[in-house]
């Protein structure tokens, strides 16, 4: 009965502990923040713009970021593909491969 009962005990103190945290944090998160004296303001920084006013843009992040590390294959083309072209090559050099044979 002891033991049931030191459990229990600490099982409870776990439990206000725990309760205890989780209102001091929500009520943390409650407050409005607080503007630092020298501190950059959000809406000033979010509207920067260059020398000749226009809007500063990021670059596009790709889409593949395994294709930029190198360790798959790009999905995107940087230059069209001639499927005809490519499967004539192909059988020239099919057709070049079965001459040579009959050359020798």
């Amino acid at each position: 009965m002891q033991r049931v009962r030191v459990g229990m005990t600490g099982l409870a103190m776990v439990l206000t502990l725990i309760g205890l945290a989780s209102a001091i944090f929500s009520s943390a998160n409650r407050d409005e923040p607080v503007d630092a004296v020298g501190a950059p303001k959000a809406d000033v920084v979010a509207n920067m713009t260059d020398e000749m006013g226009n809007a500063m843009v990021a670059k596009p992040k790709p889409d593949e970021p395994l294709a930029e590390l190198g360790v798959a294959p790009s999905t995107a083309s940087q230059e069209p593909v001639d499927a005809a072209a490519v499967a004539r090559r192909i059988e020239a050099q099919r057709q070049a491969e079965v001459a040579k044979p009959d050359a020798q």
